[in-house]
């Protein structure tokens, strides 16, 4: 399979699926004015890739969306269905999601997520820039 990789906007997040490292990112803010629409490539290409999916493979999930409006909420709803099934099918799915400490919002975006799954999910804190420079 091919890459996939779908650039940021204002308003959509960068999107970097990459087969051959088992390694999808999406990072960014996501408000599109059509989330099905927008998130719907994405959704073909994880069925594809699950069907293909190697029983060995470990699947890693990187997100880091600092805002989410309700409609991409549905949207990642519906890939963690797909991540759940896959992974209550024995193949092996790792979520980190990542925020910036100072954003509750998105800390409890992920909370809300992470209660509906059995798919290992991992809240990850970033530290402020600060923090990072060792300041």
């Amino acid at each position: 399979m091919d890459d996939l990789f779908i650039a940021q906007t204002k308003s959509t997040p960068n999107i970097l699926f990459e087969p051959q490292k088992a390694k999808l990112s999406i990072e960014g803010q996501s408000y599109p004015e059509n989330a099905f629409k927008f998130y719907e490539p994405i959704f073909v290409w994880m069925d594809e890739y699950l069907a293909q999916l190697k029983e060995d493979a470990v699947l890693e999930i990187y997100f880091h969306m600092p805002y989410i409006n309700t409609s991409s909420s549905k949207c990642m709803m519906m890939l963690f269905e797909k991540l759940e099934e896959a992974h209550e099918a024995g193949k092996t799915v790792n979520i980190r999601w990542y925020y910036d400490q100072d954003n509750e919002i998105a800390l409890d975006c992920a909370e809300e997520f992470k209660e509906d799954l059995t798919v290992p999910f991992e809240i990850i804190p970033l530290a402020d820039e600060a923090t990072k420079d060792g300041q």
